[in-house]
């Protein structure tokens, strides 16, 4: 016990001397996916602070308002997530290799393209919020109450992007400990200032999207200040700033692949959230709950999952595929026993959860019976994610992205709307069409994962 604690406090405090390529593979697991748990928590908490903020002191409409929106913007999340995936594996590569000053030089270019991609998301978003809001089945209420809350999150769109690829690039250098405590930091501001802006200065929807936005903005702060720092293995120079187009088309080409697999299930998102929206607002209310509660325990997972990435990343730098292999499938099975605990627990105890973030006997039936459906889910969930991850960490995203247009628009959207509509189960056979293509994605990435074909992916760059 005595040797696990010591261990957890090394993972803690952060070592960027360490080769997590000569070390055990349970140490290495554990000294990564230990701040990347924590740092993946506090990360899932901004979304579930809102949640709690506007259900418990806005209504129903408030709460319907940040459903709909938060389903458009999973679209600015996954090209976040798709950045983050080519930061990771770029950078943990080139840190394998022992190249530090080449993972220094596509850091560069990766913030050039968060950048640029963010400013034009945010200046379309801001003008189309209110047309975005109306063609997701928003009511005329639930527009004019919530539009402000829409407008703001597109406004933060850089931020969220640069705090994802910082983040995922800091990971891959192996520096997980810095990247958890600026997401912690950042989340406290984020929950003291929803206190403050919410139920006591009572700005509604806005003030939790301004607390946000404030939140997430100073961890991108952080993350700059500490990278230009020139105290670790990524070292920037603003001197030698510049664009290099090149370098750049071929990180975006990578990226391109992460962002298309997130693009992709969060499209899904939208389909399914839109079938939903025809059973009412409590029901997509109901959803958002659950989902929250759901991501607050996917995303610890993703923690997991991005220190397999990692570890075959630098592992594959390294020349040592078959432990870029074990560090996986070990990730996988700790990943498919941490999610069957909260399975467990959230069917037994779906309901108390719910009812702390609303009592609308609609809206809590409808949170309860989606965590206890997706519950049968949950193995499948975890072991996928990582098989997912570790194919990224290679730099092959193409794989994975075409497993998710097999398993998310060919399977989950057409059964949502059968067992929806043609068969009568409304939103429960949307709940339903989640499990089963969740659970076939998982098969079919574990399936590619064990071919090994991925271990044959080489960076241009």
């Amino acid at each position: 016990m005595k040797n696990i604690l010591r261990l957890i406090r090394q993972a803690l405090k952060g070592d960027e001397s360490l080769d997590y390529t000569g070390i055990s593979i349970n140490k290495a697991l554990v000294l990564l996916s230990v701040p990347m748990v924590i740092e993946m928590i506090f990360e899932s908490l901004f979304a579930l602070a809102d949640a709690f903020f506007v259900a418990k002191y806005v209504g129903i409409n408030g709460m319907a308002t940040v459903g709909l929106t938060e389903s458009v913007l999973t679209i600015i999340y996954s090209l976040a997530w798709g950045i983050s995936i080519a930061a990771t594996a770029i950078v943990s590569r080139k840190i394998g290799e022992k190249k530090p000053e080449e993972a220094s030089k596509s850091l560069m270019q990766i913030i050039n393209i968060s950048l640029f991609l963010g400013l034009l998301l945010a200046f379309f978003g801001y003008i189309y919020s209110e047309d975005i809001l109306r063609l997701m089945g928003a009511s005329e209420d639930v527009i004019s109450q919530g539009i402000g809350y829409t407008k703001i999150q597109f406004l933060s769109s850089p931020i969220i992007i640069l705090l994802f690829s910082l983040g995922g690039a800091l990971r891959g250098a192996g520096n997980a400990s810095k990247a958890m405590n600026i997401m912690i930091i950042a989340n406290i501001i984020n929950i003291v200032l929803d206190f403050l802006f919410v139920p006591v200065l009572k700005m509604g929807v806005e003030g939790a999207a301004i607390a946000t936005m404030i939140g997430r903005g100073i961890g991108v702060v952080l993350q700059l200040v500490y990278i230009l720092s020139h105290r670790h293995k990524l070292n920037i120079n603003l001197k030698s700033w510049h664009i290099d187009l090149h370098h750049s088309w071929e990180i975006v080409k990578i990226a391109a692949g992460g962002a298309g697999q997130f693009i992709i299930q969060s499209a899904s998102w939208v389909f399914l959230i839109r079938i939903l929206s025809d059973f009412g607002s409590e029901v997509v209310a109901g959803y958002t709950i659950a989902i929250r509660i759901i991501v607050f325990t996917i995303l610890p997972s993703w923690g997991l999952a991005n220190a397999a990435s990692t570890l075959v990343g630098q592992n594959l730098g390294a020349g040592k595929p078959d432990r870029a292999s074990s560090s996986a499938w070990r990730a996988g099975y700790f990943n498919m026993i941490f999610l069957g605990i909260v399975a467990i627990f959230f069917f037994i105890y779906a309901e108390p959860l719910v009812r702390i973030f609303n009592d609308n006997p609609k809206a809590v039936e409808t949170a309860v019976l989606c965590l206890q459906i997706l519950c049968a889910g949950y193995i499948f969930f975890g072991f996928g994610m990582v098989m997912s991850q570790a194919i990224n960490g290679s730099g092959d995203t193409y794989t994975p992205s075409v497993l998710n247009v097999i398993c998310f628009w060919l399977i989950e959207i057409p059964l949502a709307y059968y067992l929806a509509k043609y068969l009568g189960m409304e939103e429960k056979g949307v709940f339903w069409s989640i499990v089963i293509s969740e659970s076939i994605l998982a098969v079919l990435a574990m399936i590619y994962f064990k071919t090994g074909r991925w271990q044959k992916n080489k960076l241009s760059f």
